[in-house]
């Protein structure tokens, strides 16, 4: 229990094939119904599938656990239409400062332009984001959640899985056309199939300790090396919603976890950080050791692996669940199409391709920042600390200072799904990044550009004539600025380089697939045609 949440319990009901004794193979079951999960269960109906979720538990995450989502989640989830109750309980923040003992070294600020829908940032504990799904999962008619139901085994065939199930009420049979792995870090679909899971353990233990205070510290990230209440270690502090405080200490590899989570010794070192004369209660607290390992393939046969069932890495960057819920992005359309006959089975090799580099991006960051925030000998420590001094006032220092490099979308840049620019161009908008938002009007009302984008493939036409081009089930919507839409602060035309004019084909998870500067039909319908895995049109 916590002190300023009430845990649900969802209710278990029993599975319509226990009650008939019939082995029903549905189109797609989910297992795990974490943030990733969930997130699967509302894109996949969004586009018109059944989902069935399977959860051993019968409840929400126990503790705050993750806590800072990142923007692109944020634009996914608000696609979704559960963003904006998240962004509404959950604390904005954009800025973070880094200190050295009692110094500050100095200041970042993660989207400095507006413009943009979504915050660079919400800290919101995790049974918050969980709950506003499971709400908007139980509404929708397409997702059928069963709570308490445990796969114990899994076999495979050509065209589908079968799983035992473990419930209440004791086990049953159920096939699957594609089953989706979200069951974490130690996921037991991964160890059913028998798929390697590799990477780097961490010698090195961390406390987080989440407290109630009222406190005038802003809403920032702060991060400290050395400082002067925890000496030779660093430590971390944020706000979440409730008026609680995520502060996380590192111990050391010597540190015996038993007696590092007694409530006088996690006391002791948080009246260090914030001072005697404030007042706090202990919410929750777990010291963790944490790994960067992922998965060899994303896809065995009808599994699919996505989040920490795929990939682990350490928490300094926000990258575990963010990342996660940009498999999902890519995956739900992608398999969507391969399920109804539009794409080749050959679409589903590009989730891997896609989402296997994203990881090993997120991977090497994540094992960057362990490396700085952690010296693991006097030589890097000597480095690392210099790097500090001089970061101070010296600005060609700071982008070596790593205190967690925070989540962002890892571009596609080398995805077979892009074609190659034909033209000259500036700005960020490659093929095989995701779009940036904009404010825009339609019909005299305001909206965002990311609003009217995902779903199915879309040609955003800027200062060019674009005219529908047939592409069967792949057939993109177009989307011209001056007809459709007004750019009302130029940042559509900024952001996108639209000078001299600029026509987009936008994958239905919102990544750019091309760019031209003048419309060919048939350029476009070669585009989807590669973009869609070789589907025939």
């Amino acid at each position: 229990m916590l002190n300023t949440y009430d845990f649900p319990e969802f209710a278990y009901v029993q599975s319509p094939e226990q009650e008939t004794g019939e082995t029903v193979r549905h189109t797609v079951v989910i297992v795990g119904a974490g943030p990733v999960g969930l997130t699967a269960a509302l894109d996949f109906a969004a586009r018109g599938l059944k989902v069935v979720v399977l959860d051993d538990n019968n409840t929400v995450s126990v503790g705050s656990r993750a806590v800072c989502y990142a923007k692109r989640p944020l634009e996914i989830w608000d696609r979704l239409g559960v963003g904006e109750r998240m962004i509404d309980t959950g604390i904005d923040w954009k800025l973070g400062r880094v200190f050295l003992r009692d110094q500050e070294v100095y200041t970042f600020d993660l989207l400095p332009e507006d413009g943009h829908k979504t915050p660079a940032f919400i800290n919101l504990q995790q049974y918050y984001l969980e709950e506003y799904m499971v709400e908007a999962c139980d509404q929708n008619p397409l997702i059928d959640l069963r709570w308490k139901h445990k796969v114990v085994s899994l076999h495979q065939f050509d065209e589908y899985a079968e799983m035992v199930v473990e419930t209440p009420d004791g086990v049953f049979t159920i096939e699957a056309n594609w089953l989706l792995a979200c069951d974490g870090a130690n996921s037991d679909i991964r160890r059913m199939v028998g798929a390697e899971f590799t990477g780097q353990f961490f010698q090195d233990r961390f406390l987080i300790a989440d407290i109630v205070m009222k406190a005038d510290f802003p809403t920032e990230r702060w991060f400290w090396f050395d400082p002067n209440f925890h000496r030779g270690q660093s430590a971390l502090l944020h706000k979440q919603c409730d008026d609680v405080w995520r502060l996380d200490f590192q111990l050391g590899w010597e540190a015996d976890p038993e007696i590092e989570k007694r409530p006088e010794n996690i006391i002791t070192r948080v009246k260090a950080m914030i001072g005697n004369d404030v007042e706090f209660e202990l919410e929750w607290a777990s010291v963790y050791q944490f790994a960067c390992r992922r998965v060899d393939q994303f896809r065995y046969g009808r599994v699919l692996f996505a989040g920490d069932a795929a990939h682990q890495v350490s928490p300094f960057g926000a990258r575990g669940a963010n990342t996660g819920v940009q498999d999902i992005d890519n995956l739900s359309w992608k398999l969507a199409a391969v399920i109804r006959g539009e794409a080749p089975l050959g679409l589903l090799d590009s989730y891997h391709s896609e989402r296997a580099y994203a990881a090993d991006d997120n991977l090497l960051n994540s094992t960057r920042s362990t490396d700085f925030i952690t010296p693991k000998n006097r030589a890097s420590k000597r480095m690392r600390d210099a790097v500090l001094s001089l970061a101070k006032s010296n600005e060609f220092a700071r982008p070596l200072v790593n205190s967690g490099r925070l989540s962002m979308p890892s571009p596609y840049l080398e995805s077979p799904l892009n074609t190659a620019d034909a033209d000259d161009w500036t700005g960020k908008m490659l093929p095989g990044t995701c779009a940036a938002d904009a404010p825009i009007s339609v019909a005299a009302q305001r909206s965002w550009l990311l609003e009217n984008l995902g779903g199915g493939f879309v040609l955003l036409a800027l200062g060019v004539a674009a005219t529908p081009v047939d592409a069967g089930p792949f057939t993109p919507k177009v989307l011209t600025l001056g007809t459709d839409f007004e750019d009302i602060d130029g940042h559509v035309s900024e952001r996108y380089d639209a000078n001299g004019g600029a026509l987009y084909l936008i994958r239905p998870d919102q990544h750019i697939a091309a760019r031209w500067r003048s419309f060919d039909p048939d350029a476009v319908k070669a585009a989807i045609a590669v973009a869609t895995g070789g589907a025939v049109l």
